[in-house]
């Protein structure tokens, strides 16, 4: 059994403010999502999105500094991927199929995921961004590492977040590897 010491201050309940505990909050969600994506729960993963959800990736482009406005592709314009929460179902389902021959067998993933901001906006939505960093490896000597960021909406459903809409942005602006097969 531990014994107080008497030069030991008595500890005292630590309070929280609203942004800290919902940093807090988000926080584990975000390493949960790393979780399942790494051990390939895909299903359980597809659960943490809204019905609504829009998942995009704009493609990124070598602008001058003048014209940085233009960096990233909008919405509608050509992007990597721009896709809904049945998109993203097919995408789970042809992995658990067998005939997705790029993912047979499977990419080992590490997802880290920090530096995550987030504030409150409208409606109970909550504006968050994090950073990530993944690395996939495939087969022997297939691997990469991939960064950037993700700036999600975020809504409270039945006690539980679910995502809205999810745009990742990667720091490279060319993908040199043969797929891109693993979510981020």
């Amino acid at each position: 059994m531990k014994t107080k010491r008497a030069h030991e201050a008595p500890t005292r309940p630590v309070t929280l403010t609203g942004h800290q505990a919902l940093w807090l909050d988000l926080m584990q969600f975000y390493i949960r999502e790393a979780w399942l994506l790494d051990e390939r729960r895909l299903k359980e993963w597809l659960e943490l999105f809204s019905e609504d959800v829009l998942y995009f990736m704009p493609r990124r482009k070598n602008v001058p500094r003048r014209e940085s406005h233009r960096e990233l592709t909008s919405l509608g314009d050509l992007a990597i991927l721009e896709e809904d929460k049945r998109y993203l179902e097919t995408r789970v389902a042809r992995l658990d199929t067998g005939m997705a021959w790029a993912e047979d067998p499977p990419s080992r993933t590490r997802h880290l995921i920090g530096n995550l901001e987030a504030a409150p906006v409208a409606n109970g939505e909550v504006e968050a961004k994090t950073a990530f960093l993944v690395y996939r490896s495939h087969l022997e000597t297939d691997h990469q590492l991939l960064s950037g960021c993700r700036e999600d909406v975020l809504l409270k459903v039945n006690g539980k977040w679910k995502v809205r809409r999810r745009t990742i942005v990667l720091d490279a602006n060319v993908l040199l590897d043969k797929n891109l097969s693993v979510f981020l």
